[in-house]
């Protein structure tokens, strides 16, 4: 019996074949379909984030820490759709330049090849995920409710503030500041509003002895935080290569560079910590994969395979040193989330100065390929301007959330667990008792 040969697809008949996949108003149906798996791929790194964080913070606070994870998407896609997503992508170039605050049937995306509502989709996800970064960096001693007016502002405001400057049409992207899918976007904004915080909260009880000297604080579940690392992972393959909001020929090296950076971050993280603490320390490893992640998030689409590996390796080598460092400023990070999204996110943002090649993105070219400083002088800009608006405006919110409902719980409270005072149900409910300081 002769078998069907299968026709041979080239790219004359995928252009022949065009006009299947687009709809009567020039929407692009494959375009749309990546866009919204990739969506869904970024929500679903909520779940990596809950469990990263509850992970590495005790057992006492772990009803806590999920619920913070999972009703910040419910509270960020609100206040996105009712004010966040006008700010962001509004006409004009003022300091918000906002055309309407709602998404509405007649809104219109920045790109024609997909619906605008595919577009706000992907741009929630993102919002989303900037905020949960925050709830990690204020683990185990914050109020709920606390944190939840703090995200609802900050996915309304703060961060569609930086997000117009860069994304939305405003005076950063017109300058030529370059960052593909969020290194200072999500991720630096995220990680400065996590630092104001933290500096007004406080370290947590027992963290650091009257010495001065830090005591560790070991997480409960390490099981927990690896899979939660692992979500996290396979979520930002719709990080970035989706920021391309297209499926094209772009999207395989896209999700190349972000694998290399990542695999990069996790064997220098293991090395280095190695090195410094005499064993290789799984913490360091999964946080070493998410640096990696962030520092490629924003130089992805413009740099080479040998680019990214590199990138990826200074990003591991950096998350452990930056760990150190916050700890002996006493900066109480339970989960590493400064040195992961702050510290790689300027990282990633400064390396589209110095490894992005030519040819990928037009005027778009680093130090080490023969660009000069012209887009390091750009990102470096950008990366202080953030900085310098994203700190007052978090750390005035944070301040005026401090003086109304307060920011942080009894030290009671803190003792025994925010399950029993904040939530009032146990993570692990018969298997401890709540006693101690730790």
């Amino acid at each position: 019996m002769l078998k069907k040969r299968l026709p041979v697809i080239t790219a004359s008949s995928l252009a022949a074949a065009a006009p299947l996949f687009a709809d009567d108003g020039g929407i692009n149906l494959v375009d749309t379909m990546w866009v919204l798996v990739a969506s869904f791929l970024v929500f679903f790194m909520n779940a990596g984030f809950a469990f990263v964080e509850t992970g590495f913070t005790r057992a006492k606070n772990t009803v806590n820490i999920l619920a913070k994870n999972f009703i910040v998407f419910a509270v960020a896609a609100i206040a996105f759709w009712a004010i966040g997503y006008g700010f962001m992508f509004g006409k004009g170039n003022a300091i918000i330049g906002a055309s309407s605050f709602l998404v509405g049937e007649k809104s219109t995306a920045p790109v024609s090849n997909i619906p605008v509502f595919a577009f706000f989709f992907f741009q929630l996800a993102f919002a989303a995920a900037g905020c949960s970064i925050i709830s990690g960096a204020v683990a185990e001693r914050i109020k709920f409710l606390s944190f939840i007016i703090f995200g609802i502002v900050m996915v309304a405001v703060i961060y569609p503030l930086a997000g117009h400057w860069i994304w939305g049409g405003g005076w950063l992207g017109a300058l030529g500041f370059h960052d593909f899918a969020g290194s200072t976007v999500v991720h630096s904004v995220g990680g400065w509003c996590a630092l104001t915080g933290i500096l007004l909260l406080g370290p947590r009880i027992g963290k650091y002895l009257p010495n001065g000297k830090s005591k560790a604080i070991p997480g409960h579940s390490i099981p927990l935080a690896t899979l939660g690392g692992f979500i996290l992972w396979f979520g930002w393959f719709g990080f970035n290569p989706g920021s391309e909001l297209a499926m094209d020929a772009n999207v395989p090296r896209i999700a190349l560079t972000t694998a290399l950076a990542s695999c990069t971050g996790v064997v220098s993280a293991m090395i280095t910590s190695w090195i410094l603490g005499g064993k290789p320390d799984l913490s360091m490893i999964i946080n070493g994969c998410l640096a990696g992640l962030v520092a490629i998030t924003a130089p992805c689409a413009v740099v080479t395979t040998v680019g990214a590996v590199v990138i990826g390796l200074i990003a591991g080598t950096i998350v452990v040193f930056a760990v150190y460092f916050f700890d002996r400023m006493r900066i109480d990070d339970p989960v590493g989330a400064l040195s992961v999204h702050l510290v790689n996110g300027i990282w990633g943002t400064i390396a589209v100065g110095l490894f992005a090649a030519p040819g990928y993105v037009s005027n778009v070219t680093g130090l080490f390929y023969g660009g000069g400083l012209t887009q390091l002088k750009v990102q470096t800009i950008g990366v202080a301007v953030v900085g310098a608006t994203v700190v007052p405006a978090s750390l005035l919110l944070w301040f005026l959330i401090k003086k109304t409902v307060g920011m942080r719980v009894s030290r009671e409270e803190e003792i025994n667990g925010l399950d029993i005072g904040e939530m009032g149900i146990e993570g692990y409910s018969s298997f401890q008792i709540f006693t101690t300081e730790n």
